[in-house]
């Protein structure tokens, strides 16, 4: 009788820590795990932007519609270089091209499987020779794999394995970047931490590599990342650009998420430090000669952004076909936190730069996606055109956004 009496109390105590720390830190993910109470696809087409019911609210002279759907969870877009856009979508193994436009309808005008079977795949580069050919890379959970691209008839073929990743643990997406001319032999491979809060034990994670694009010589590009996500090149300076997302279950607004401009073989600091080099005191309980949080050592957040945002694709403005005051901007999407007791984030932030990526500023450009305990959508990646074009992913919703500026609505 008195073991059972032990066991109950020993239960309850799980329970009732359990459901604690499930209410502390976890009560604000229903937004981002519970099925949307509306089809966004439709509400899109059927609700006139115009009317205060429509639920995505754009900044002033853009309108939205919907490119692509049925897509499942669409993450990573990127072009092959007849103007398809291929799509991964990690949930299912699939990598899609969405064929363009070309019935003026403002839709892809037909979805293509482009290859199955794949461990999650993620990150996509294109690297095309003087010749015409070219080459596909795809990023799974546990390898980057190059294929040759035959665009005529979408088929990847010859598969060869360009590097082994680590597989085990969490943080199982894997992002590609080819690093600009006259370095873009190179390519970048973002590999998150395998938990919240550890010391590694693979030297691989927590990192962005750096591989030549023949699979030769990986090695440490950058170092003390969480999970940077999505890179992006700034258009003038050619530095290499990423979110990264802080760790969790440090209170609803600590840490905060971060823009880094990445620097070779620099240290941005995790596990040990977040955000402007504070100290992670919670983790790192060891005492120091110096301050474990100080340049050149580790290299501090460029732009801190809300807590457990969640930020993850970023795109500038070109110059081309938009409004000088959008020049050299950057948009980020916020995915939407899971880990916060009030959800916040599942919208684009518009930051303001200048020609040399100075911070001057931040703004909403959509907002909308969460209505109250139910979030409609989750937006991951964008790509920006010239001309005034914006292409964004909804890995909820299943679907790819197409933004226009329209110049005459101003």
């Amino acid at each position: 009788m008195k073991k059972k009496k032990i066991i109950l109390i020993l239960v309850l105590i799980i329970f009732i820590t359990v459901g604690y720390y499930s209410w502390k830190f976890v009560r604000g993910a229903l937004p981002g795990i519970s099925a949307p109470s509306e089809d966004i696809s439709e509400v899109i087409k059927d609700i006139p932007q115009n009317l205060t019911e429509f639920p995505l609210k754009l900044t002033d002279g853009f309108s939205i519609s919907i490119f692509a759907e049925n897509l499942v969870a669409p993450r990573v877009m990127a072009y092959d270089p007849v103007g398809n856009m291929l799509v991964s979508v990690p949930s299912k193994g699939k990598v899609f091209a969405l064929l363009p436009d070309k019935n003026g309808d403002g839709m892809s005008d037909e979805t293509k499987t482009l290859i199955a079977g794949l461990k999650n795949p993620h990150g996509i580069a294109v690297k095309c020779q003087e010749t015409g050919a070219c080459k596909i890379y795809i990023a799974e959970t546990d390898k980057v794999r190059m294929y040759d691209y035959d665009e005529q008839n979408f088929k990847l073929k010859n598969p060869k394995d360009v590097v082994d990743l680590p597989a085990d643990g969490g943080h199982s997406t894997r992002t590609l970047m080819l690093l600009p001319y006259p370095n873009d032999n190179k390519l970048l491979v973002s590999v998150g931490s395998s938990c919240n809060v550890c010391d590694e034990k693979d030297w691989r994670r927590a990192k962005i590599l750096v591989v030549n694009a023949d699979g030769s010589n990986l090695q440490t590009y950058a170092r003390g990342l969480r999970n940077s996500v999505f890179m992006a090149i700034h258009p003038v300076t050619g530095k290499i650009w990423a979110t990264e997302m802080g760790r969790d279950l440090l209170g609803d607004n600590l840490p905060p998420d971060e823009v880094n401009i990445i620097g070779e073989e620099n240290n941005y600091g995790w596990p040990v430090c977040y955000g402007k080099n504070i100290h992670d005191t919670n983790f790192d309980k060891n005492t120091y000669i110096r301050n474990p949080c100080e340049e050149p050592f580790e290299t501090e957040s460029y732009i801190d952004i809300p807590a457990h945002s969640a930020p993850l694709g970023l795109a500038f403005f070109p110059e081309e076909g938009w409004p000088e005051e959008y020049w050299y901007n950057l948009l980020v999407a916020y995915h939407g936190s899971w880990n916060r007791t009030e959800p916040t984030g599942y919208k684009i932030a518009r930051y303001k730069l200048d020609a040399n990526g100075k911070y001057i500023g931040v703004e909403d450009f959509i907002t909308g996606w969460l209505n109250g305990s139910n979030a409609l959508g989750r937006p991951v990646d964008i790509m920006i055109q010239p001309g005034g074009t914006i292409f964004i992913s909804d890995d909820k919703a299943g679907v790819i956004y197409r933004v226009k500026y329209n110049k005459e609505a101003r």
